[in-house]
């Protein structure tokens, strides 16, 4: 699982966004990521620590209590949501793969992950800027040596679920001169 947010499920009135991987989706579903209230999509829902889908469906549909995923203990008070939810993803898929010790020792480096922290809309604005230069995918991809695959995930918006690297996504930023990642 890819160690950042994409920004457009942070929690706000949009409320169509997966709080864990971003996805754009009508069909959320409460549940508990590492210790976080969550609102995820169906592919993220294996990740409820409670381990069951909760009756009544749709979360946003009626549901009476705090606001999801409300500040978890351990986040410093100055923490936007949206980057705690990327660390709380991150400290998971490291308990998931079992180098989670360095989370509890040296914190969150966001710069050392394997993906950066997303900046809202990243997808458009590399489309935007590729379609201004006069450039396909296939072009930018041979001139950047990266799979197209990759480069369709980031202009989709799913550079997440596609498990992106962090250089693809520096070097479109270096090639188009955009701002992609929210440091």
């Amino acid at each position: 699982m890819p160690k950042y947010s994409t920004g457009g499920g942070g929690g706000g009135d949009d409320g169509d966004a997966c709080e864990l991987c971003g996805r754009e989706t009508a069909q959320l579903q409460k549940a508990t990521v590492a210790g976080a209230k969550l609102l995820v999509c169906s592919n993220c829902r294996p990740h409820d620590d409670a381990g069951n889908a909760p009756s009544g469906g749709d979360a946003r549909g009626g549901n009476t209590g705090g606001s999801p995923g409300g500040a978890g203990s351990g986040s410093s008070p100055t923490e936007s949501r949206k980057k705690e939810l990327a660390r709380k993803q991150a400290e998971m898929y490291d308990s998931a793969t079992g180098d989670s010790k360095h989370w509890e020792e040296e914190g969150t480096n966001y710069e050392a992950d394997r993906l950066p922290y997303l900046v809202s809309g990243y997808g458009d604005v590399v489309t935007e800027a590729r379609q201004d230069a006069g450039l396909t995918v296939e072009e930018v991809a041979a001139e950047l040596e990266v799979d197209e695959d990759d480069l369709h995930a980031v202009e989709d918006g799913r550079a997440a679920t596609a498990n992106v690297g962090g250089s693809v996504v520096r070097a479109l930023e270096e090639r188009f001169g955009v701002t992609l990642v929210d440091e």
